[in-house]
């Protein structure tokens, strides 16, 4: 909730973060429920089947991942709620809220 909160249609900046804490929530989940990795990306495919749809969730880092790499990476408001709801959602297949 705070970092949907965080987010302001009218500043791109508060896009990126909203993102890369989503990210950092679902892994922090992904640990605490002991799911076997020791990077996010082998976290993630051991909750493979955890997720309705394991594409959202995968769609939303991979943004993540482009913004953390990338330095021309064109980030919308729509890209940014959509990859926050697969986060969400993603969180909620876990348990985690």
């Amino acid at each position: 909730l705070e970092i949907e909160n965080s987010l302001s249609r009218t500043v791109a900046s508060s896009w990126q973060v909203a993102i890369m804490d989503a990210d950092k929530l679902l892994d922090q989940a992904l640990k605490d429920r002991h799911f076997k990795g020791q990077t996010m990306g082998e976290r993630m495919k051991s909750a493979n089947k955890s997720w309705r749809n394991a594409n959202h969730v995968w769609g939303a880092h991979k943004i993540r991942n482009q913004l953390a790499h990338e330095t021309d990476v064109k980030l919308t408001y729509e890209t940014t709620v959509r990859a926050l709801t697969a986060f969400k959602q993603g969180l909620k297949d876990l348990g985690a809220i």
